[in-house]
């Protein structure tokens, strides 16, 4: 449960790095991290976690998102299941030099701009594009960089997406209170299918009651409460996602009550478990667990 940063060398002859990933997914460390390289993620089939910034939320049948530079994020390899195939784009923005006058490159640049909120496009472009990145597997050198030149124009023109963040994330967060929010979130993570005692958690922090709560409302902009039912509801959902019962995950998960579970997994995915499993078994579902005022850091879980 890292936060890293991740050191990306262009692949031989090459301005920029691709990444074809369809080993199992045990090999792979899923990890937080950032790098200075914008990040283009292609998942062609398949279901798991999308961690980009403050955002967190599960997606099905595939994804392509587009990750701006020094944004922190997990691999979409996070929660899935074999087979994991993904296609990954690693380019640093000075590679792209365009003519001023061009009008292309204006539309690149407000592009990559946006990235820095972390783009997630729809399924109809996630389709659309999936053609020229698996031929770009296929081909090397200036062929290669001109469909990246090619992928970017057209994704510069779509209007089929979402920003996955309100606001940027800079990896400074990160790395000012890394040490101490790896503790607390380690802990979450070990104990969210039990009773978690707030003051346990203080005193790891080396804070009392009162600064804790201070300084995690002001990191996540949450309160820990909130934050531990988000992560139990997260957990709750991959464990439907596998068949599980409504009790059984209730329970699994730390929720003691399972009228007082049904309440907290409404709130956070706007369905109730039986809307959740009854969409899951037909590949409709796509969670996404971010609140109104949403978790400002959840590191690699």
């Amino acid at each position: 449960m890292k936060v890293t940063f991740e050191r990306v060398i262009p692949n031989e002859k090459s301005s920029f790095r691709l990444i074809h990933n369809n080993s199992p997914i045990s090999e792979f460390k899923w990890e937080y991290h950032y790098h200075p390289e914008i990040e283009l993620v292609c998942v062609l089939s398949g279901s798991g976690t999308r961690h980009v910034g403050y955002h967190k939320s599960n997606y099905t049948n595939g994804d392509l998102v587009l990750i701006g530079s020094n944004i922190p994020h997990s691999g979409f390899g996070l929660n899935s299941i074999d087979p994991h195939e993904e296609i990954v784009l690693q380019f640093k923005e000075e590679i792209l030099q365009f003519p001023q006058q061009e009008v292309e490159a204006i539309s690149i640049k407000n592009l990559l701009e946006l990235s820095k909120f972390g783009i997630h496009f729809h399924q109809n472009i996630h389709k659309m594009m999936m053609p020229k990145l698996k031929l770009m597997l296929e081909s090397e050198g200036y062929k290669r960089y001109l469909l990246l030149l090619e992928i970017l124009f057209e994704l510069s023109k779509c209007e089929d997406y979402e920003l996955l963040n309100k606001e940027i994330m800079p990896y400074t967060i990160i790395s000012k209170n890394k040490t101490r929010l790896e503790n607390i979130f380690t802990y979450v993570e070990n104990n969210y299918d039990k009773e978690i005692n707030i003051d346990e958690v203080a005193k790891l922090a080396n804070l009392t009651l009162p600064a804790f709560c201070n300084f995690f409302k002001k990191a996540t902009q949450i309160t820990f409460t909130e934050f531990v039912n988000r992560y139990r509801i997260n957990k709750a959902c991959l464990l439907m996602a596998q068949d599980k019962t409504i009790s059984e995950c209730s329970y699994s998960c730390g929720f003691n009550n399972v009228t007082y579970f049904n309440r907290m997994f409404k709130k956070y995915t706007e369905k109730t478990p039986s809307e959740f499993i009854k969409n899951f078994s037909h590949k409709k579902v796509n969670v996404d667990l971010s609140l109104e005022n949403e978790v400002k850091i959840n590191v690699g879980f």
